[in-house]
Order: C-alpha cells, then structure tokens, then sequence
C-alpha cells in the first residue's frame, strides 16, 4: 500500500486500477510535454492544445469536442500531411494511464523523431507490437479471442481487456473512431464500456507499453469517496487512507515541554489527611 503524504489527492485508494476513472484534472496529462516547453493554446470553448516545437506532435485535450473523445494525440511525419500515428483516451479514461503516455511521449520526443516515430516492426527485440501485451501477462492477464480477427488479453476479474484488431484497417477510421489496431477498455461490456481508449497501427510500442504498466501496477489510485464518477460504483475496492501518523517527539521537543510545565509545590505545603486519626473539631465560640 502506497505511503501518506501531502500529496495524495483523494481519501480513498481505488483497486484494481482499471475500475477507477477520471480525475477530471487535465494537467497531469498535460505537464510532460508542457515541461518540454511545448505550446499551450486554448479556444474560445475551453479546449486545451499542444503543439510540439516541430509541429510534428499535437495534442488537444477537448472537454468540449464533438464526442467523449477527450485526450487526442497524433504524430506527423510532415507537419502539413496526414498523422503518422494517432491516440484516444475518452472522458472516463484515468487520467494516471493518460500521463504514463504522454510522459513517454516526452522521453520519446527528446530522444528524436526515430523514437515518437518509430514503426512497431513484428519479431522485432525492441519494436514488436507485442511487447506491449508483456506487463499483462506477467500480472496474470489470460489470452482470449473475442471476435474473429481480434486477438484480446483479458484482466484477472474480466472487468478489462485489451483488444488488437488483424487485417487491414482504414488510416482515418483508426483516427476518428474505436475501430483502431488497439483498444484497451474497462467494462462489462465492449458497447458500454467504463472507460477506453485506442491507438493506431503506427503507435510507437514504448508508449503502448508505458500505458499497459500504468493500466496493470498492482498499486492502488487514490480518489475521494464523494467523487463516484471517478471510480466504477459497487464493483471497485475503496480502502480508506489513512492520515499520516504524528511524528515521534525529539529529545529538544521533550526539553521544551518540561520548560513549559509548572513547578510543582513543596510536600510540606500539600495539607493531607491522615487516615489513622481525625482532625481535631473547631473549639466552641465565645
């Protein structure tokens, strides 16, 4: 179980990860790349974008978009051509997932166009889309086969999967709906799910694995109880957090008590009964 500390933000921890939801904060997804010194636009809407210095990475973060698709990233290889690659979280997705990938879009983007814009290459040791599957099912995620022509790793409580879809696939249908190469959700059911998000063919496999570690860490997200849209209702675990422990005084904490303390009275100044004898009785009053 995660420490206390000052910097935890919520009141109870959500386990599994994946039953949690939104925060509804954007800047945790947003500061890796606004660290990079990245540009910040807003619309008159209230939508959020971020242009990489290149112009070969944007983000917009939409809470008033067209649809629930709230974080949209794509990758360029020329900044006026279609995207290389695209991302999709939606308005339920934890906002935790969306920040392990925009921080190794961070890492990526520092290291060169060869790392954000790197093909997933099969059989590949270092580019093979596959890798991405590995922290799942190391954490015990089982193999299914859902539909025909989608291969899926489902979690332990059947509550989440991740789907990637064979054959050919339309480059703007991946980009502008679920119809993606990757699809990693939570839910009972893939029409209604508690939350998603997607990822083109092109996706660079160390973002995709930075978002399945973040999606499978067996440490619990905190949240506060009264935010139910922030966490999956009567199927989640909620452990109350605890508020850190007073620190141990120190010797000088100790010292400057005893100062503070009042002298206490000489015995001879206490009157006590005895309890052998009784006091003697006032004589009479002349």
């Amino acid at each position: 179980m995660p420490r206390h500390d000052d910097t935890i933000d919520g009141d109870v921890y959500v386990s599994p990860r994946h039953l949690a939801r939104t925060t509804a904060v954007g800047d945790p997804g947003l500061d890796p790349l606004r660290n990079l010194g990245w540009e910040l636009h807003h619309d008159d809407l209230g939508n959020a974008y971020l242009n990489a210095p290149d112009r070969k990475v944007r983000l917009g973060y939409l809470p008033e978009g067209d649809d629930d698709g709230l974080w949209r990233i794509n990758a360029y290889k020329d900044p006026f051509g279609p995207p290389a690659w695209g991302a999709c979280f939606n308005d339920s997705a934890p906002t935790e997932f969306v920040t392990a990938f925009t921080t190794a879009l961070a890492v990526a983007y520092e290291q060169g166009p060869d790392r954000y814009l790197a093909r997933p290459v099969s059989g590949s040791k270092y580019l093979d889309p596959f890798l991405a599957i590995d922290p799942l099912i190391n954490r015990g995620w089982l193999f299914d086969r859902p539909r025909r022509g989608v291969f899926a790793v489902q979690s332990p409580d059947a509550l989440a999967a991740l789907e990637y879809t064979t054959g050919d696939l339309a480059p703007e249908t991946e980009l502008t709906t679920r119809e993606a190469r990757w699809q990693l959700w939570a839910g009972t059911s893939l029409n209604r799910p508690f939350w998603y998000a997607t990822f083109s063919t092109d996706t660079p496999v160390a973002l995709l694995k930075a978002v399945t570690e973040s999606v499978c860490d067996p440490a619990p997200l905190p949240r506060w109880r009264d935010s139910t849209y922030s966490y999956v209702k009567d199927l989640a675990q909620l452990t109350p957090i605890l508020p850190p422990s007073p620190p141990a005084p120190t010797p000088l904490d100790v010292q400057r008590v005893a100062s503070r303390r009042p002298a206490a009275l000489p015995t001879t100044s206490v009157p006590r009964w005895s309890t052998t004898s009784r006091p003697a009785l006032p004589g009479p009053r002349r």
